[in-house]
């Protein structure tokens, strides 16, 4: 049994005449007969009662039709599921991120995509940036939003979709609070939070290189943290003084402050960038990155 027959059983059955059902079939009348006489010999029972005023379906062709035209139904709706999947319009995503990105980046890009393609389901990992590139490169994820710069395997591309700079965090009821702008002199001199060089050493090497660049280093490191959200909290707690994104300082607590550092150097430029896989050919993935090439938006600092 082949598609074509359905197709003409259904145009022979719905029309009940062989004459008009050829011509919607685009086709000549005594193969479709034949066509239909091959189709009931194969099923092993008779379809049709043909008649000098035309056809009439039998009982097993009235169920018959109701079949062809549920099958024929479910082969477009495979065909347009083909199709979809083909277009990266449907389908699965596996996305990691670190948390920072849920401050501006996420909320501006994930409801986008969403909406625009509601078809794919999306999985979410938060991470750092080590593990993060670890699974992309593994293939567990298809891509990660990552603090850029960073480590860059050769295997994986990166898509910068977040342009930001470091500015100064301190407790509500620090000195600093009240100085605006800051220098970074003015932040080397307390305790400073830093970020683990062995988990995040993009953030951890930039914050280093503005230090550096303006002759000076921290006097004391007085705690180490993996994520923006811990850095900021442990200043909120008092430990001291850090160097955070911009864009963090959107949902800072209410127990401390963000100040620009007027002598923050061009060259410490920060952001999250878009890794994934040169030889991943989802077309889903391809979606993602034109969708985050148009939400991309530089973090504008306080």
């Amino acid at each position: 049994m082949e598609l074509r027959q359905l197709k003409q059983f259904v145009a022979v059955a719905e029309s009940l005449n062989f004459r008009r059902a050829a011509e919607r079939l685009s086709m000549a009348q005594p193969p479709l007969s034949v066509a239909m006489r091959k189709l009931e010999d194969e099923l092993g029972t008779q379809l049709l009662e043909r008649g000098p005023r035309g056809v009439r379906l039998t009982h097993a062709g009235g169920a018959v039709l109701q079949a062809c035209r549920k099958c024929l139904t479910d082969i477009e709706h495979i065909r347009g599921a083909a199709q979809a999947a083909a277009k990266g319009e449907s389908g699965r995503l596996q996305i990691g991120f670190v948390g920072s990105a849920t401050y501006s980046l996420m909320p501006r890009l994930l409801p986008a995509f969403r909406a625009r393609y509601p078809r794919v389901n999306l999985e979410l990992h938060e991470g750092n940036n080590v593990e993060l590139l670890s699974l992309v490169e593994g293939g567990q994820l298809d891509l990660g939003l990552v603090r850029s710069p960073t480590v860059q395997p050769g295997a994986l591309e990166f898509q910068v979709v977040e342009n930001d700079r470091f500015c100064a965090v301190v407790p509500a009821s620090h000195h600093l609070a009240k100085k605006k702008p800051l220098l970074l002199r003015d932040i080397a001199a307390g305790p400073f939070i830093d970020y683990a060089s062995t988990k995040v050493p993009g953030l951890h090497a930039m914050v280093m290189l503005a230090f550096q660049q303006a002759g000076i280093a921290p006097h004391r490191v007085a705690q180490e943290a993996t994520e923006v959200q811990t850095v900021v909290s442990l200043v909120a707690g008092g430990l001291g003084v850090a160097l955070v994104p911009s864009v963090s300082s959107r949902q800072g607590p209410k127990q401390v402050v963000f100040r620009a550092v007027s002598d923050m150097p061009a060259s410490a430029a920060i952001g999250i960038a878009l890794a994934y896989r040169i030889d991943n050919p989802s077309p889903v993935l391809q979606r993602f990155r034109e969708t985050a090439a148009v939400r991309a938006a530089p973090a504008i600092a306080r």
